[in-house]
């Protein structure tokens, strides 16, 4: 393959050297999320949202507690500047929810961008350009001043049109391949030119755009614009990475250690190319460090449907977090690490092997937690046994099933269900005392010494049992004429179940019994 032609991050931008403190920084408090499903993730859809999608996705996120939303990009479509009409008009915006919108610096786009939000009691009027050198020279043909210039006079045109209730941002699209002396000559004339102040902040949003280095470059570039930004206190440092090396989520989390105090996103990730970062797994990943997300996920399956029916592209079932498999072990090794932490798990400190978080703090149930097929161990059935159906099999008799299930699951190439397991289970140990003939009652001894009589020898090794709510269940491990079994027997006379037990493992062993 052609490497030759690509060329390292550091022969495209002179990246600045600070004496870094993000390093040695923990997040110990949630940034600002600003879901950008509506406008940048939207662009990116094969089939755009219309109204109705649009505005259940917007729901979704004020319902979650978001506090700023990106609405839409009114210059670009009909389809958005209704929509952010609707907003206006509706009345529904939340008192503590703030409209953002997206508009480039162009005068006749951003006329229309303004009529958009008129009547919106809150908005965040975000304006950018492309400033990279690539962009400058190939897609926009200016200079450096040329493009400084016309960011100014569209600046001083956002300004012109504002009211007392709009704030203002700017992003320097493809901030991470543009020269840092230069982002910051552009911010720092904006921040002068929009008069920030604490009570009135203005944002800077630096993009990664195309992912183009590994995140510590990234926190390195924004480290140093977080330490010379003029009017710091006055000014919000946001951040907008992409994926496309697949490090968006990485990229975020270093940012925000490195001064960033505001992180824009979709949910899942959704976005151009491999998409924006995923505001789900950032936020979920302080929750894992027991820190407050400030954003409610207990429903994370109806987010997951909201988002894939607005968006009309599933999630992925791996996906960190949301995924319809993500708490769910197929493996032995890990089924019975999580079976055994679940058992010990006492509502507390959440120390449960392989689990991240506790599946029911997104709305999961337990129930899916273990599931089996061919791969799985023993650990993994009892448990779905006991959770599904109260069965507590004894440890030799969870081995012996544990074969009794890899044989089938091999065969049928498919997961068991528990409710499969519980009737390969029930046809494997209980129909077999159920069905032998012989009669059930009287102890397990005197079946013993019935059995000698007709020449059949049974050693009873082990024997256990219990009565939950329902029925007695007794197992027993006997050795029938030198070949040893497991039997078992459920029944609401405990005697009849313990004999039923004996029975069934006689009736499975090469021996059979005559009635």
């Amino acid at each position: 393959m052609p490497y030759q032609k690509y060329r390292p991050i550091f022969d495209r931008v002179d990246v600045p050297h600070t004496e870094r403190a993000w390093p040695a920084r923990r997040i110990g408090q949630a940034p600002l999320w600003v879901p950008v499903d509506l406008r940048d993730g939207n662009q990116a859809l094969a089939e755009p949202m219309d109204t109705p999608r649009k505005r259940r996705m917007f729901d979704l996120l004020t319902g979650m507690g978001f506090k700023e939303i990106e609405a839409g990009y009114p210059s670009a479509s009909r389809t958005d500047f209704d929509f952010v009409r609707h907003l206006a008009e509706s009345g529904d915006v939340p008192d503590d929810v703030t409209i953002v919108v997206f508009t480039p610096a162009r005068d006749d786009l951003i006329e229309r961008t303004f009529a958009a939000v008129e009547g919106l009691p809150r908005t965040v009027v975000h304006l950018y350009t492309a400033t990279a050198p690539v962009w400058r020279e190939v897609v926009l043909g200016r200079d450096r001043d040329e493009l400084h210039r016309m960011i100014r006079r569209s600046a001083t045109q956002v300004l012109r049109l504002a009211g007392d209730s709009t704030r203002f941002q700017f992003s320097p699209e493809v901030f991470n391949l543009t020269e840092p002396d230069y982002v910051l000559e552009v911010c720092n004339g904006l921040s002068d030119l929009w008069d920030a102040s604490p009570d009135r902040p203005v944002i800077h949003n630096l993009p990664a755009t195309v992912e183009a280095a590994t995140p510590n470059v990234y926190a390195d570039q924004i480290e140093y614009m977080h330490r010379h930004l003029t009017r710091r206190e006055a000014v919000i440092l946001s951040v907008h990475p992409h994926n496309d090396r697949g490090t968006g989520v990485a990229c975020a989390e270093l940012a925000v250690l490195a001064g960033a105090q505001r992180v824009e996103g979709c949910l899942f990730g959704n976005g151009e190319r491999t998409g924006n970062v995923d505001l789900v797994t950032l936020a979920l990943n302080l929750y894992a460090q027991g820190v407050d997300p400030m954003i409610d996920f207990s429903g994370i399956d109806r987010v997951r449907e909201v988002v894939e029916h607005c968006n009309r592209i599933p999630v992925h079932p791996r996906h960190p977090y949301g995924g319809e498999l993500v708490y769910t072990a197929f493996s032995g090794t890990h089924q019975d690490a999580i079976s055994k932490g679940l058992g010990r798990y006492d509502g507390g400190r959440w120390e449960v092997p392989y689990l991240p978080i506790d599946p029911a703090d997104v709305g999961r149930t337990y129930e899916a937690v273990i599931r089996v097929n061919s791969q799985s161990g023993k650990g993994g059935i009892a448990h779905l046994l006991k959770t599904g159906y109260g069965l507590d099999l004894p440890p030799r008799l969870r081995a012996d099933f544990s074969q009794v299930v890899q044989r089938a699951t091999d065969a049928s190439g498919r997961e068991a269900t528990a409710a499969d397991l519980w009737e390969l289970f029930e046809a494997t140990y209980l129909a077999p005392g159920r069905s032998s003939g012989w009669r059930t009652a009287g102890s397990p001894g005197a079946l013993v010494r019935a059995l000698a009589r007709e020449g059949i020898k049974v050693e009873i090794l082990s024997h256990t049992e219990h009565a939950a709510a329902g029925p007695a269940t007794a197992y027993a491990e006997c050795r029938v004429n030198g070949e040893t079994r497991w039997g078992a027997g459920r029944d609401v006379s405990a005697p009849i179940a313990a004999a039923q037990a004996v029975l069934s493992a006689v009736s499975r062993a090469s021996a059979r019994p005559a009635p």
